[in-house]
């Protein structure tokens, strides 16, 4: 907040006073009417009205406090020298940060005295640091001190506003043109500093297959990177390329990220972004038999997937892609390959600096779960403002939760959600010191994804999980709003360490960490469709099926006919087109039926959280961070279990089983989740305990334990629609608890699910 033009300020000779940090601060507020939930879908929250104040004072007492976000700027103190013939009592200008402001000179101070004031802080943040290469450079004044200035002419035909490119020390810089210059006019741009790193350059010969356009992997100075062949190369040419050479060894080998789930790592490109790299070597490595293996890995090498490839249900893997405008609001949400799928490898801090590097993300994603959790804690701290800068209320009657929350997390700007926030239950005596804000998080998210709300549904697979109603706008006329309100209250509860009260389907965790998806993701969704889809594949004359590219969708006793492509209603399936009715049923479960409310929760999401600092996360990982490591209570979870096969006559008494038992007991809290999580799909376990674990038909599932032969897997194999993990007949204990917690800490859906 900065003073604007003939604002008052107090004034002291002591320094202020006040028993509230700003308290003698004035400033222009804008009075914020009890409004209705918003009605508008499309009103974006920047424009819903902002109610700030730099006091409590003059917003009421417990009793009548008016709902909503209250922003509370910290005070800037300022010298100033009271001019000659000034009396007591009389106003004199002074300019502050090329602002007009009036001072009142107090009764007690004459000419010559100097006299410290306080002013709210100015607004604009510390700013500073330039765009990365390939953004755009600033035109007129600097990004910060000493920042070199390069002049540029204005092409012909570009004209104010518009942007155009040019080249400066091999950095590809965009220049908005000033309103007032014209084509053939210099301008001074001062484009951001180059990395500091050193280059070297590379010459590769293009492998047989890459076309134009098509990224491949190589390794280079013991480092592995993604290199895009150019329009003008194909298989056999020779083509330079620029790599970072400052890193010593170990950093080199050290910038890729592992995570071992479902084979995917991320790997530094030659554009100092992390790309998708899929190893299919290391997965079939794992747990599979030899003939299985070659014979699958012969498939994945046929199937490797790229933008131009033929769809393959094995392989094809896609990301989410957004697309924001100028505003920063994501005007688009689309599905690409996961071989042209980057995500940005740092992000800056409130001082414009960068927070977090890729060497430093490399680092984190191969450390244990619970230091990364610090270190994403620790992260989020350095984001934070200051209390003293800038904090914020929050006021909610109990009785209205969810129109107050709402109303109070859409009045606050972008940038005032990294605040310290303070809850406040209107009429209580409650004074926030973290309680009051658990409370907060945990009654809000139960209510907003509480089925009979309208916006979330519970999934077909797990009750457990929710997932997003398709027919949200049914119930309510502004769910968008909602959903965007969603994602910042996911993000703000992440940010401030937080944990909500409710589990989402797998592919939407996948979804906010930008994690390649697959056609297998679509078995989480609906377990019916997924295997009619899978059946498909095996009939020989596909159109006696009389199939066509749509679906059919009911709800509320209404049915829709949503077509996968363009007029498919008139496109029927053939065995000529059976892939792409299958890549068109993949993206349409995992992104399209959902897409605006999807598209408003990550906006909302990472309007919080900046998505670098999640890279280091696997999506069990970021599951078990938003909701929480479960108490499992082992004796619950052994009496409710069933037994199959060789185990089901002694059950627990079982030599193996009786190892199994005594492994999970040894487990860390942590582990005895993502064991959950391998069987189950989920770390959530029922308010009622294990006695009410259900399947994907809504029936109770028990845990169960089934007998699997050693020369079948030497892993165990998890079957989540059924709560059912294959234990394989282990011949000593030591081997039983290398295997298994191999399992559940190197896959996240299993090594062997159907």
């Amino acid at each position: 907040m900065g003073a604007t033009g003939s604002s008052q300020s107090s004034s002291s000779s002591s320094g202020g006073g006040g028993s509230y940090p700003g308290a003698n601060a004035t400033t222009q507020q804008r009075q914020s009417q009890p409004a209705p939930r918003p009605s508008q879908p499309s009103l974006p929250p920047t424009q819903q009205p902002q109610r700030q104040a730099n006091s409590l004072q003059g917003i009421g007492t417990r009793q009548n406090r008016t709902p909503g976000a209250f922003s509370v700027s910290g005070p800037a103190q300022y010298q100033v020298t009271i001019p000659p013939g000034v009396r007591p009592g009389q106003t004199f200008q002074v300019s502050i940060n090329q602002q007009r402001v009036l001072v009142r000179c107090p009764e007690t101070m004459r000419p010559g005295q100097e006299l410290r004031i306080t002013l709210p802080r100015n607004g604009s943040g510390a700013g500073g640091g330039g765009a990365g290469a390939g953004e755009n450079a600033t035109a007129g004044n600097p990004n910060s001190p000493g920042q070199q200035a390069y002049t540029v002419t204005i092409p012909q035909g570009v004209r104010g506003g518009q942007q155009f490119r040019v080249t400066v020390n091999g950095q590809n810089l965009f220049v908005t043109c000033p309103p007032n210059a014209r084509p053939g006019s210099d301008v001074r741009i001062f484009p951001p500093e180059p990395p500091a790193q050193q280059s070297q350059m590379y010459e590769v010969v293009v492998p047989a297959g890459v076309r134009s356009g098509q990224p491949f992997a190589l390794v280079a100075n013991g480092q592995r990177v993604l290199v895009t062949c150019p329009p003008n190369a194909g298989p056999g040419q020779k083509i330079r390329f620029l790599l970072p050479t400052s890193l010593g060894k170990d950093q080199i080998d050290s910038v890729k990220l592992k995570y071992d789930k479902e084979g995917w790592s991320r790997c530094l490109g030659t554009d100092l972004k992390f790309h998708w790299f899929r190893n299919e070597t290391e997965e079939g490595e794992e747990g599979k038999e030899e003939g299985k293996e070659k014979e699958e890995g012969k498939e994945k090498e046929e199937g490797k997937t790229d933008s131009t490839s033929s769809f393959n249900v094995k392989t094809a893997s896609y990301v989410r892609k957004l697309t924001y405008d100028s505003s920063s609001n994501v005007s688009d949400l689309v599905l690409v390959p996961a071989t042209e799928a980057v995500s940005e490898t740092s992000c800056r801090g409130r001082d414009g600096k960068n927070l977090v590097t890729y060497q430093e993300l490399a680092a984190q994603t191969s450390k244990p779960f619970s230091e990364k959790v610090k270190w994403f804690q620790k992260k989020c701290l350095d984001l934070r403002t200051p209390w003293e800068d800038d904090h914020t209320f929050i006021f909610i009657r109990r009785t209205h939760l969810m129109d107050d929350a709402v109303k109070a997390f859409m009045m606050m700007d972008p940038e005032k959600m990294q605040n310290m926030l303070r809850f406040e239950f209107i009429g209580e005596p409650g004074i926030d010191a973290g309680g009051v804000a658990r409370e907060f998080f945990q009654l809000t998210s139960e209510q907003v994804f509480h089925p009979d709300f309208g916006l979330w549904q519970y999934s077909a697979v797990n009750q457990m999980c929710m997932q997003i109603n398709a027919a949200s706008g049914m119930a309510l006329e502004d769910h968008l709003v909602y959903f965007r309100f969603i994602g910042r209250l996911l993000g703000k509860a992440l940010f401030d360490g937080q944990i909500v009260a409710t589990h989402m389907i797998r592919h939407l965790y996948k979804h906010l960490l930008g994690w390649p998806l697959m056609f297998e993701d679509i078995e989480m969704i609906d377990d019916s469709i997924y295997r009619s889809l899978m059946q498909m594949m095996d009939i020989d004359d596909i159109e006696m099926l009389c199939l066509d590219f749509t679906v059919t969708e009911e709800s509320l006793g209404e049915t829709k006919v949503i077509e996968l492509v363009k007029d498919g209603a008139n496109v029927d399936v053939t065995n000529d087109n059976l892939k792409e009715f299958m890549e068109a049923s993949l993206k349409y479960r995992i992104l399209e039926r959902v897409k605006p409310q999807l598209k408003e929760m990550l906006q909302g999401f990472y309007e919080v959280v900046p998505e670098p600092l999640l890279t280091i996360f696997d999506f069990q990982e970021l599951e078990l961070l938003m909701c929480g490591l479960p108490d499992i209570s082992i004796p619950d979870w052994k009496l409710h279990t069933e037994y199959v096969g060789h185990y089901e006559s002694k059950k627990a008494n079982h030599k193996v089983t009786a190892w199994f038992w005594e492994v999970v007991e040894g487990f860390s809290q942590e582990l005895r989740a993502r064991l959950l999580q391998f069987v189950t799909g989920t770390s959530g376990v029922p308010a009622q305990g294990f006695a009410c674990l259900q399947g994907n038909d809504g029936n109770i599932r028990k845990f169960t334990i089934n007998s699997i032969n050693l020369s079948s897997s030497i892993f165990p194999r998890a079957h989540t629609c059924f709560n059912r993990i294959d234990l394989p007949l282990y011949t000593s204990k030591e081997q039983l608890r290398d295997k298994l917690t191999l399992a559940v800490q190197m896959e996240a859906t299993g090594f062997d699910i159907d």
